[in-house]
């Protein structure tokens, strides 16, 4: 079995990279289980376990880890082993922050073109959720997009999306229907020859089935939507690259259940675009928007213009990606403090016997 790897988006960019290493192989990561990574390269995909480079970049930063959608160079050695030697720099990618205190960053998906926030309208959508994602999707460096699935349950599933609309400015909102096939077109060019699409949403949002369709293949598997809430049930559990027929590829990431932001000002600045256009109309540059003369957020909350949900939810955002920005502060200044320390302890090591 053979790969075309310009069909998932390996360029001349990429090779000029790939040049610097000598001979090693590229392939392109679909999914990683424990430390081996199924990477798909030209003469077909191959088990790769992780080089010593790479152990040791991840030992300093674990995002240095490959993910789905890496770009990586493989060494086979005479054992018959392959190794993961480089992951080769990143594009794009989406990065949430770890449950840990110490405000690391755990790379979902890398090297996308679009990353899509998917959320099912049925139930109904969670506002606050979708927000908290177009967050992280802007701060990726792909472009953003929000998938309403389901659509097929909704009374109105257009007006839902120019209602929803509000909640992401600038992003193009798509009602689709997985399952009976409608709405899919402008998802399909997302993922054309050489492009990467990437699926970011709750469990039960319709991810899998979105990669099916999109693949014209049942790729992923799916369950059905529960009888007792109208929510879809849990199915992926890691997250995977899908080629798809004719070239491009989709990753189905796994449901997330919480998401929190890195200190990603400028995705969540693009994600709130209406309130930070309204708070340069402020009368002061430094206007805390609380109860200040000629304020144009609190003109706007008064007017109805900026609704108070939005406000809360911005508020909260900002709060958030502040606190982890310091709590990434202080992790970077102990590991230099670290750095420091051994470096003390080495220069005041005597020398051993013969100055070695």
């Amino acid at each position: 079995m053979t790969i075309d790897l310009t069909a998932l988006g390996w360029d001349a960019e990429w090779a000029a990279y790939a040049a610097r290493y000598g001979e090693h192989r590229p392939g392109r990561v679909a999914r990683v289980d424990r430390g081996v990574c199924t990477v798909l390269a030209a003469a077909g995909p191959v088990r790769a376990s992780l080089g010593g480079a790479v152990l040791a970049a991840a030992a300093r930063d674990l995002s240095a880890l490959p993910c789905a959608g890496d770009w990586v160079l493989l060494a086979r050695w005479p054992d018959g082993r392959t190794t993961v030697e480089v992951v080769l720099p990143r594009r794009a990618a989406l990065i949430r922050r770890t449950a840990g205190k110490d405000a690391s960053g755990q790379v979902l998906a890398a090297n996308l073109d679009a990353a899509a926030v998917v959320e099912p309208v049925h139930p109904e959508p969670d506002v606050g959720r979708i927000e908290r994602l177009l967050a992280l999707a802007h701060e990726s460096g792909a472009r953003p997009l929000v998938v309403l699935t389901k659509a097929d349950l909704a009374a109105d599933p257009v007006a839902l999306a120019r209602q929803l609309a509000a909640v992401a400015p600038g992003v193009p909102v798509l009602p689709v229907s997985a399952e009976r096939g409608v709405g899919l077109d402008p998802l399909r060019a997302e993922v054309a020859p050489g492009r990467t699409l990437g699926l970011l949403g709750p469990s039960g949002a319709g991810k899998s089935s979105l990669v099916n369709a999109l693949a014209g293949a049942v790729m992923m598997p799916t369950q059905g939507i529960r009888r007792v809430d109208g929510k879809g049930r849990h199915t992926t559990t890691w997250r995977a690259l899908v080629p798809i027929p004719g070239g491009g590829a989709v990753i189905d990431t796994p449901g997330v259940r919480a998401v929190g932001l890195l200190d990603g000002v400028a995705g969540l600045d693009r994600a709130f675009a209406d309130i930070v256009g309204l708070a340069e109309g402020c009368r002061y540059a430094d206007c805390g928007h609380d109860g200040e003369p000629a304020c144009a957020v609190g003109e706007a909350l008064l007017t109805g213009e900026l609704s108070a949900r939005r406000w809360e939810s911005w508020r909260r955002l900002q709060r958030e990606v502040a606190q982890e920005g310091g709590r990434r502060e202080a992790r970077l200044a102990a590991q230099r403090r670290g750095g420091w320390r051994s470096a003390r302890r080495r220069a005041a090591r005597p020398p051993s016997p013969g100055g070695f």
